[in-house]
């Protein structure tokens, strides 16, 4: 039964700076424990499958370990023609990337998972979103390649930042893009009944919590 007297305290299972300022920006309450998973550990047929067991890998350690919290985990790639776009790791894989993404359309997938082991609640999702590019002139790709954005991008871009000149269409949730559906994530916490919006604050807490890994967690900076 919910009680509003009794805070259900929110974890985030990542270290992603782009996902903390959508929660921060929603007025969510929260804590960051980055989960520290192995990825190119976890092999998928498809990019659905792949968000999702990334997303439960995050979300479930921290889940156990603070087993009255409620936890999001998330991943998002970008994949055009199923074929999965990383972080480029030089200037000539975001190159690559960039050109291949040039002109076309191709898919932003994230998956999330949020967990409360003591109430035995375990939902894992995938939102999709389909972003176009319009045609990038060489010397439009050698400028960004030059910038650090690319670098710690699934895709090697930034939708939030300066890569939003290159997209001319999106078809489907923006903050998905970003790195996590806010829309979805909150209508499941509403009816979970984690969050009340008619009660909700514009502040984010923090607790003294450990990740499961034993290491201090990451404090949420907002």
């Amino acid at each position: 039964m919910y009680d509003p007297t009794v805070p259900k305290t929110i974890i985030l299972a990542s270290a992603s700076p782009r996902r903390r300022q959508l929660l921060v920006q929603a007025g969510i309450d929260f804590s960051v424990i980055p989960a520290h998973i192995d990825e190119d550990a976890i092999a998928a047929a498809d990019p659905e499958t792949c968000v999702k067991i990334l997303a439960d890998a995050k979300a479930r350690p921290i889940a156990k370990a603070y087993r009255h919290h409620w936890v999001i985990g998330a991943d998002s790639i970008v994949a055009i023609d199923d074929a999965i776009l990383n972080k480029p790791a030089s200037v000539s894989g975001a190159e690559q990337m960039l050109t291949a993404l040039s002109g076309r359309t191709h898919r932003v997938l994230t998956g999330y998972s949020i967990q409360c082991v003591a109430e035995n609640h375990v939902h894992t999702e995938v939102c999709v979103t389909d972003v176009t590019f319009k045609i990038l002139r060489a010397a439009e790709i050698a400028w960004y390649i030059d910038t650090p954005e690319p670098y710690d991008k699934a895709g090697g871009y930034a939708i939030q930042g300066t890569g939003a000149f290159m997209v001319q269409q999106i078809n489907g949730s923006y903050t998905n893009v970003v790195g996590l559906p806010l829309c979805e994530v909150i209508d499941h916490l509403t009816a979970a009944q984690v969050i009340d919006r008619r009660n909700i604050h514009h502040s984010t807490q923090q607790i003294d919590c450990q990740t499961a890994g034993g290491k201090s967690h990451e404090r949420n900076p907002g």
